[in-house]
């Protein structure tokens, strides 16, 4: 077994988290060391991708899913579609894939909800709109946000073609105020700034799976490098036709759908 500083020091830094003061270099040997990379199940993606076999989920997954990705991240519940907060959400076939009008599509996908959210763009137009740089890439692909860069201009919402980005046009702390926060570990946002999905790139740092694809019980989200032709969302788009959302923008999308 070969890892690299990198996958070394994320090992290092999670098992010593379990061990209290003792040092992480006492601790990563032999079956340990094994313990260790089993609760980091990722290491370093360059860039990381989704797949989505629609033929796989069940009902129940849709609100699995989504309560587990707004769980993770302190989204607020606001009703009424100008105050929503959504970070993964569902969308009728002819929603999300707009530009693939067939009136022979078989009922099964025509009328199957399919989930949608941040596609990750390889070439986002939302980055390049930014004026302060609050949007950016991260080294693995992950389209960012930094929210306290952000002045909610919402130029990103303009370019983004998916609809995958929210305004906070309500303080979302409000909605928490008489609430127990659902996860510390994750900062609330302000009025006035715009959110989306991360592919839980604070998950990811820790070596673990986005909390969708964890929450998944039928295992129909697969995450992986899609930079890696030996990764699992690899050996499964070589094995399976699938699409993508609004392919001839050319933003080439990190989200696959197997219909």
């Amino acid at each position: 077994m070969s890892l690299n500083r990198r996958d070394f020091l994320k090992i290092a830094g999670i098992t010593a988290l379990g061990v209290g003061a003792a040092s992480a270099f006492e601790v990563l040997s032999g079956k340990q060391l094994e313990a260790a990379l089993k609760a980091a199940p990722l290491t370093a993606g360059k860039r990381w991708a989704m797949v989505v076999d629609t033929r796989k989920l069940r009902e129940e997954d849709y609100h699995d899913v989504i309560t587990a990705c707004h769980t993770s991240h302190n989204v607020p519940d606001f009703s009424g579609t100008k105050d929503e907060i959504k970070w993964i959400w569902a969308e009728p076939f002819e929603n999300a894939f707009p530009d693939s009008p067939n009136e022979y599509v078989k009922p099964e996908v025509k009328d199957k909800p399919f989930l949608v959210f941040c596609n990750q763009c390889g070439d986002a137009p939302c980055v390049r709109v930014c004026p302060t740089k609050a949007t950016f890439k991260g080294e693995d692909g992950i389209t960012m946000m930094d929210m306290h860069r952000c002045i909610g201009c919402r130029y990103c919402m303009a370019a983004c073609p998916y609809g995958a980005r929210s305004f906070n046009f309500r303080d979302p702390r409000t909605y928490f105020a008489d609430k127990e926060v659902p996860n510390r570990e994750f900062p609330t946002r302000t009025r006035g700034v715009v959110e989306k999905c991360n592919f839980c790139t604070e998950r990811l740092a820790k070596g673990l799976y986005p909390a969708c694809v964890e929450a998944c019980k039928s295992n129909a989200l697969i995450f992986g490098d899609l930079d890696d032709p030996n990764s699992e969302v690899r050996r499964i788009l070589r094995a399976n036709f699938s699409i993508r959302r609004k392919p001839q923008l050319g933003t080439d999308p990190s989200i696959f759908y197997i219909v």
